[in-house]
């Protein structure tokens, strides 16, 4: 079925069109972000179960971007109220000349900006799903994790604890300007399932995710993953530690897309091009990986829970080719460093929510595929792992190393699985030798989105990201 677009927002939208009138009359340039998203979160656990509507991009609020020669100006607020659309736009003009004041005494010194684009653009989208999140049966839904939880439980004597969770969320937004009408609704779900396990003295923690394009019904993919996830909870409990060292490794889609995000997420994010915070910026045009390697970047290449039709400054979601057979050729742009660096906007300008500013975040990130199969790479390893299990990351873009928490790897010798497991794993090294030593890249390609993604210590969006199996050379320990 359709999701429907907000009532909320069509209600508003002549009155902040009418804003927008009276504002421009002083302003070079007007947009209006108005956002109605809200979600269902389930959480089950062995001892409790929670149900709340707050989920990471529940928001309900207006952000209002100026432009005045060459100066850029926002205001963000959630009233209700716009029965009197003159007097709005007087009190938001009184704000913005309060916070320029207060700029210039402060003597903040800020960037010359071109006028962005208003070329003439109208578009309405209304994604599937099977449920909404607004009307979907949540005594149903809490039925449904329940028995999903008492299966992890009842099929594995380890269990201490384990949590069966659901988080979905349905976005509304509309995008306004003198001559643009963007409007957009749609539902994406992550789910999961988490077991605590415990045996002679050590606790481990398996998870398996699902992610997508969807509404509540994202909870049937995850009875197939609890078989996987005792599997897991095994391998992890029998688990010895690596020897550090340098190794040739197989990784699995999971890692690999891992690896795409920390090697070419904020390091490729051009708003860091702007301040000269990430070295990326020398290598645009030049080598960074083998002629195997190619990857995209943007909202269009996927369906998953980054997948809009534009971003939060109007600019159309688009599939950004930033690697092209190992060469770099461009990163990734939100629409005001677009301006700043004379290159043009990517779709890439992303807000926590109405109250944060913008910043060039990632949305699918994915390595392409390739033709070799994961058997034949497996037999071409004297010695080395195969990686799984993504845990977390973490990047240096100003010097481009890489570092990459894998839950476990499976020992590969003479070209085969011997089933000893090591865990847990820290994979490191800098972009271009990782990238560089791929030598294998499998045709099967799967997309991960169960996840989110800071800028620094903040501002936290929603990122996918994926591939195929690779084979590198990399530093575990």
């Amino acid at each position: 079925m359709k999701v429907p677009f907000s009532k909320y927002l069509q209600k508003q939208a002549s009155s902040l069109k009418e804003v927008i009138q009276q504002l421009n009359k002083k302003y070079n340039y007007v947009s209006i972000l108005s956002s109605d998203s809200y979600g269902l979160d389930v959480n089950v656990l062995k001892s409790a179960t929670q149900i709340s509507s707050k989920t990471l991009a529940s928001e309900r609020g207006i952000v209002i971007r100026v432009c005045q020669d060459g100066q850029y100006a926002e205001y963000a607020f959630n009233t209700n109220d716009l029965k009197n659309p003159s007097a709005l736009a007087k009190e938001i003009e009184e704000r913005l000349s309060e916070q320029s004041q207060l700029l210039n005494e402060l003597h903040v010194q800020s960037y010359k900006t071109a006028i962005l684009s208003d070329e003439p653009c109208e578009l309405f989208v209304e994604k599937e799903a099977e449920q909404l999140v607004g009307t979907a049966d949540t005594k149903s839904l809490v039925e449904k994790l329940e028995t999903l939880g008492k299966k992890i439980a009842d099929n594995h004597e380890e269990v201490i604890e384990y949590m069966v969770a659901s988080h979905s969320t349905h976005v509304n937004k509309m995008f306004l300007t003198m001559n643009r009408d963007l409007r957009q609704s749609y539902e994406y779900s992550e789910a999961y399932v988490v077991s605590m396990v415990q045996k002679d003295g050590k606790v481990k923690q398996a998870v398996k995710t699902a992610s997508g394009l969807k509404g509540p019904e994202i909870i049937d993919e995850l009875a197939p993953l609890i078989d996987q996830l005792h599997l897991v909870g095994n391998d992890l409990l029998s688990a010895e530690r690596v020897e550090p060292g340098e190794y040739e490794v197989i990784t699995s889609p999971e890692i690999t897309g891992l690896i795409a995000h920390e090697a070419f997420g904020h390091g490729v994010e051009m708003d860091m091009f702007v301040k000269d915070r990430a070295i990326g910026k020398e290598f645009i045009g030049k080598r960074v990986a083998s002629d195997l390697v190619s990857m995209h970047e943007g909202a269009l290449i996927a369906e998953n829970v980054t997948s809009y039709a534009f971003d939060d400054e109007g600019t159309l979601a688009q599939d950004t080719l930033e690697i092209n057979h190992g060469i770099l050729e461009t990163g990734i742009c939100d629409a005001l460093s677009a301006l700043r660096l004379g290159v043009q906007a990517t779709g890439n300008g992303k807000r926590e929510n109405f109250e944060h500013k913008v910043y060039t975040r990632m949305t699918n990130t994915v390595f392409d595929s390739g033709t070799d199969s994961v058997e034949d790479m497996i037999a071409s390893i004297k010695y080395g792992y195969l990686l799984e299990e993504m845990a977390s990351g973490m990047e240096d873009p100003k010097h481009w190393g890489i570092q990459c928490m894998v839950g476990l790897g499976r020992e590969i010798k003479d070209g085969k699985l011997t089933g000893k497991v090591v865990a847990p794993l820290i994979l490191t090294g800098y972009v271009p030798d990782v990238l560089g030593n791929i030598s294998m890249t499998s045709p099967d390609r799967l997309i991960f989105g169960a996840g989110a993604c800071g800028k620094g210590h903040k501002e936290w969006v929603k990122v996918t990201d994926g591939g195929p199996y690779l084979k590198t050379k990399v530093r575990l320990g």
